[in-house]
């Protein structure tokens, strides 16, 4: 089936289904009707969307972990590891590569070694190979909503396997996912495997099911300017909308300037809400995440403690509903439960300590909430224009034309020539905008917050600079 503007008929979804199903002898096993059926005893507390919507509604802050292991029973140990000794509100299951690539007899291979080994070696559960039947133990021996976190350009037969064996979210989007995960998948085919996923989520939404969608806001583990991610995950969240999606959750990765995060999360909120009503989507409930550092993280644990901190503080200060979480082994590689776990807790109590605070909307704030939203709206007004109002047809002319431009991509079909720098607070700005649609008072103010940055180092501020703000955090101190 080819790429398509508008919600996929049921004709055209169950067609493209058949061939998903089929990808694994394990697909069969799934039944549409049925799996409604069992989503439908998932008691509210453990349901993603509802608990989402309480939070909401409550002011407060849900965490959640990552993480993910090859075997059934050690993955329920571990989400009850990060459920009751860290206290996580909120569970996920990450795939592992191979399933994230489809190569699902690999996988069985690394189900079978992890057996032989007694550990995992995997980077997380292949659960389209373990089969329905399983899926759902591991969702009945928790307490708490478990979201499928797909780190995928081709996520349609995990969703179907994740929703069919009761966890209630799915991770994921066609342009985050695309430019992060792969080098030469073009956006036209990763958009629509993902509303392949929307179209499911709205089937089980036709049947009164609320199930809870979520687009990643980290786009390529290094700095990314607010006004880009906000304008990938609106248009991200109006594509799910076309597909039916009734609820939604976007996301922005942390900077760690306080600041500018805070005023990030802000105008996320209220760009999305406007654009949401503009296209007609009104109806659509959205809530925002927060994701703590995705760039390299300090190799020893009381620095990197210091960043998870700081990440819970941000989540709590803009009010985020969700704040995904790190943990001190991420400089090494797969982090251990009781790791994972005590990243939780950190984070949970720097939420305490806020008490439900907000940051003051002080001058500085209003002005860079300001400019976000100018950059944010710039792209995406551009992009429309581009894509005869179709978010679609926006997304994939805007990111051929590089009025939308994701830095660091390794994705070849990005243009790639947008580069970011820190500013001397700290602050993500462009050290070279590129092609993005940007008028005289945007370029202005970040070329103004670059050259305070260069009147205190004392120096041009060049792509050396670019290069050393990646790794900047992890290497801090080490001086």
């Amino acid at each position: 089936m080819e790429l398509k503007s508008g919600r996929w008929t049921d004709e055209e979804f169950l067609r493209e289904r058949q061939k998903v199903l089929s990808l694994w002898p394990t697909g069969r096993e799934i039944d549409l009707l049925e799996a409604a059926d069992y989503l439908r005893t998932i008691p509210p507390e453990k349901n993603y969307a509802l608990e989402v919507v309480r939070a909401q509604n409550e002011g407060l802050t849900l965490v959640q972990p990552r993480g993910g292991v090859a075997l059934v029973e050690d993955h329920i140990e571990l989400l009850r590891y990060l459920q009751d000794q860290g206290g996580a509100e909120l569970l996920p299951t990450t795939s592992d590569t191979y399933t994230r690539n489809l190569r699902f007899a690999e996988a069985q291979r690394g189900i079978e070694e992890s057996s032989q080994a007694g550990r995992s070696m995997l980077n997380g559960l292949p659960l389209v190979n373990h089969g329905l039947r399983a899926v759902r133990r591991i969702g009945q021996s928790v307490r708490r909503p478990i979201i499928v976190l797909s780190g995928t350009a081709f996520p349609q037969l995990v969703a179907e396997m994740g929703f069919a064996g009761g966890f209630t979210g799915f991770l994921g989007a066609g342009i985050s996912y695309t430019a992060a995960y792969t080098k030469d998948l073009p956006f036209e085919e990763g958009i629509k495997n993902y509303q392949y996923v929307d179209r499911l989520t709205s089937f089980y939404q036709e049947k009164g099911l609320r199930l809870h969608r979520e687009q990643p806001g980290f786009l390529t583990g290094t700095l990314i300017p607010p006004g880009i991610g906000i304008a990938v995950a609106v248009l991200e969240m109006l594509m799910a909308a076309g597909q039916g999606v009734k609820h939604y959750s976007m996301g922005l990765c942390q900077s760690l300037d306080l600041f500018q995060d805070v005023a990030a999360l802000w105008a996320l909120k209220e760009v999305g809400k406007d654009y949401l009503f503009r296209l007609g989507y009104g109806d659509v409930f959205f809530s925002v995440a927060s994701h703590q550092w995705m760039q390299s993280f300090p190799a020893d644990e009381p620095r990197a403690y210091a960043v998870i901190i700081l990440g819970g503080i941000i989540a709590a200060l803009a009010g985020a509903t969700q704040v995904i979480t790190k943990t001190t082994h991420e400089a090494e590689g797969i982090p251990t439960k009781e790791a994972n776990a005590e990243g939780v807790k950190a984070t949970r109590m720097a939420i305490r300590l806020m008490r439900a605070n907000r940051l003051s909307e002080s001058p500085r704030l209003r002005q860079e909430k300001k400019i976000i939203i100018q950059e944010a709206r710039s792209i995406l007004d551009k992009a429309l224009e581009m894509g005869d109002g179709d978010p679609v047809f926006a997304a994939l002319r805007s990111l051929q034309a590089g009025v939308l431009d994701i830095p660091w991509a390794p994705n070849r079909h990005v243009i790639g020539k947008v580069i970011p720098i820190r500013d001397a607070s700290g602050a993500v700005r462009y050290l070279e905008p590129a092609y993005l649609p940007f008028g005289p008072e945007i370029l202005g103010y970040h070329r103004e917050k670059i050259k305070e940055r260069e009147r205190r180092d004392t120096r041009k501020i060049d792509y050396e600079a670019a290069i050393h703000d990646i790794t900047e955090i992890s290497k801090m101190l080490e001086d």
